[in-house]
């Protein structure tokens, strides 16, 4: 199964009508056209939801979706990587993943995932996610800490995708964004799509999927402000996109702001500290917190001393 941010969902103008498929989809993917046809042949590629020709005709309005095939199934092995399970039952797991880990395989990243080391440590896990992906029921960007929970059987990870789909899981993050943010809480509400301009970025778009992002601010230094965010829907980079789009890009984030810091912090500012969801087994409201890692923490009081001298 491939999840719904994985694809790439494209929409063809007025201007696009008369191309030829592969060629449409390898000026907007940056893919070559053998690349195009390879997918094309595999079924990773869709016409207004059939399986096309590589050289089908476009006409405006069409819609395309290419999904990325997964990584081969035989590089997927457990792994003793250590990681912070935070808790387990028979049916769940809420991992607090470090910074700089993937969470499951891909181009570039074939081994030494999340998935590898939970497959280590835990072991049971639902087969929902394809093999490349057991168990996982969301994402966190590679460069963010924080919480996920990951699934323990078919039974759980159904229950926990439909609570993702209605909003009733809670997923609060807190972070560092650059300038001064003088209003004390507010809402981003803007669809997001992939870039036209650099399609391995995400971008606020008017043909993008619904996203909302509730924010609020805890902390001001100045040029830096500290925020409680909190997502009502998960998009792809959805903070960091949303929070670029408001031109308060998070410290440190290096594809939708400035990658330079004078704090310390390794990559962006990013924390995924508080998550909350109903046990698919008991029906219990649960609720988990994970605090600020080591670089963020630092970067937060050295924010505060200053502030204060």
């Amino acid at each position: 199964m491939i999840e719904e941010d994985d694809l790439i969902i494209l929409s063809v103008g007025a201007d696009d009508a008369g191309y030829r498929l592969d060629a449409y989809i390898a000026r907007e993917t940056g893919l070559t056209r053998n690349a195009v046809q390879r997918l094309t042949d595999g079924g990773f590629v869709l016409l207004n939801g059939a399986i096309p020709k590589a050289g089908a005709k476009l006409k405006a309005g069409d819609g395309v979706t290419v999904a990325p095939p997964p990584p081969a199934a035989a590089d997927l092995i457990p792994q003793d990587i250590p990681i912070d399970i935070v808790y387990q039952d028979k049916d769940v797991a809420v991992i607090n993943k470090a910074k700089g880990m993937v969470v499951h395989p891909a181009a570039g990243n074939p081994d030494g995932t999340l998935v590898n080391a939970i497959m280590y440590h835990i072991g049971d896990l639902s087969g929902i996610g394809g093999e490349i992906r057991p168990g996982i029921v969301h994402r966190i960007d590679r460069m963010t800490s924080g919480l996920l929970v990951v699934a323990k059987n078919d039974a759980a990870h159904n229950f926990l995708s439909d609570e993702l789909k209605t909003h009733s899981v809670s997923r609060v993050y807190y972070c560092l964004v650059e300038g001064n943010i003088r209003e004390d809480e507010g809402t981003v509400d803007a669809p997001i799509g992939r870039s036209r301009t650099d399609r391995k970025k995400m971008a606020v778009t008017p043909d993008g999927r619904n996203a909302v992002t509730h924010w609020r601010v805890l902390e001001r230094f100045g040029d830096i402000t500290f925020l409680r965010v909190e997502l009502e829907t998960g998009r792809t980079h959805q903070i960091r996109v949303h929070m670029a789009y408001i031109k308060h890009p998070i410290v440190g984030d290096e594809v939708y702001g400035r990658a330079k810091n004078r704090l310390g912090i390794t990559g962006q500012a990013l924390h995924a500290g508080e998550l909350t969801f109903t046990h698919p087994r008991t029906g219990e409201r649960m609720h988990f917190t994970a605090p600020l890692p080591g670089d963020f923490s630092a970067a937060l009081e050295k924010l505060r001393r200053t502030k204060g001298e």
